[in-house]
């Protein structure tokens, strides 16, 4: 099922979205404050011939969203050349189930670009490749040097890890983010510029 222009305006504008939150409001607007999106990848998006629309899907509880969505949204603000509609995951599956990642993962945000007339020019998934690996590297490393973790199975979501383990799994995390919020950002940018670029080359 494509996306049509109908379905695109139910979505909810980055700032409805923003108000409606129930969790995580602050993280979002914390890291908001501390973006620093200057530079060509930008200077691509604020110089594009036509506007663009995209979709994006999101959950409020999802760190991924809370990290990358407000990159998206600082984007289409700086540039003023992208709509942007977000979807609630859940309440969406039929859109959600068209962009898994790996072809069987609901994984979010999923960011997906479309011309003015909703011709689709590619999508995104939840965090840039390059910070995957990194954090993979850190994950991995850190449930074989931890006591904590030593005894948890590494591929163990967090939310069925005991509260100790879990708590320590993402204190590893909230520092991961931190040290390398800046790449992150500009890799967020730097795919997305990758993907418009490719499809309007």
């Amino acid at each position: 099922m494509s996306i049509t222009k109908d379905r695109f305006d139910q979505g909810m504008t980055y700032d409805a979205y923003k108000a409606q939150m129930t969790r995580n409001q602050e993280r979002l607007e914390a890291n908001e404050q501390s973006l620093d999106l200057a530079g060509a990848d930008l200077d691509f998006f604020q110089q594009l011939p036509q506007p663009l629309n995209v979709v994006a899907i999101a959950e409020d509880w999802c760190g991924d969203v809370i990290n990358n969505l407000p990159v998206l949204g600082q984007l289409a603000a700086t540039s003023g050349k992208l709509t942007v509609r977000v979807f609630p995951r859940d309440q969406n599956l039929d859109l959600m189930d068209q962009y898994l990642k790996e072809g069987q993962f609901r994984s979010i945000p999923v960011f997906v670009f479309f011309d003015e007339a909703f011709r689709e020019l590619g999508h995104w998934i939840e965090r840039p490749a390059r910070i995957h690996e990194m954090q993979t590297a850190m994950r991995s490393n850190l449930f074989a040097t931890d006591p904590l973790l030593a005894n948890i199975d590494p591929t163990m979501s967090p939310g069925q890890m005991p509260e100790e383990a879990r708590n320590r799994y993402m204190q590893a995390n909230a520092t991961f983010r931190t040290e390398h919020r800046t790449e992150s950002d500009r890799e967020v940018v730097r795919e997305l510029r990758a993907i418009v670029e490719r499809a309007i080359a």
